[in-house]
């Protein structure tokens, strides 16, 4: 894995993630250098499957304040680079089943930049209350433990 440059962690409390794919992503100079120095946000952030490919939708990545002449739009579509088998799944899944493709995090592979998207089902809010119940145990737990541990 590579390092993180921003994660989507409200994709991972509102949805049931089932399965997840790792996308390049087409970006220009700019993009990639305001990325560099951290300059990018996924909160409300989704990929969407048209025309054959896979699109990015509403993530931001600020305009870069050092560029000479040309700047991007900060919140531009931009298409995820994919094979056809990949798409063609997610194209399924999404049609028939409902799913949802909320996209979880931006990071660096060899010096690339790649988009972590994940496959899921939105949660209601019993689901939501029953994931922080069983977080809330398990916090419990793990202190009874460290706790016993020190006791000896």
């Amino acid at each position: 894995m590579g390092s993180d440059i921003v994660t989507n962690r409200k994709a991972l409390r509102d949805y049931q993630i089932l399965e997840r794919f790792e996308a390049g992503i087409s970006l220009v100079g700019t993009e990639v250098k305001s990325l560099r120095a951290g300059r990018a946000d996924l909160l409300g952030c989704y990929a969407k499957v048209e025309k054959g490919g896979v699109f990015l939708y509403e993530a931001t990545i600020q305009v870069y304040e050092k560029a000479s002449h040309s700047t991007h739009d900060p919140k531009r579509p931009r298409q995820l680079l994919l094979n056809k088998v990949e798409i063609a799944r997610m194209l399924e899944q999404t049609t028939r089943k409902g799913l949802a493709l909320p996209v979880l995090r931006l990071y660096w592979k060899k010096g690339r930049v790649k988009v972590e998207i994940g496959l899921g089902k939105g949660k209601h809010a019993g689901d939501q209350r029953q994931d922080l119940k069983k977080k809330a145990e398990q916090r419990e737990t793990d202190r009874e433990v460290a706790q016993f541990k020190r006791g000896k």
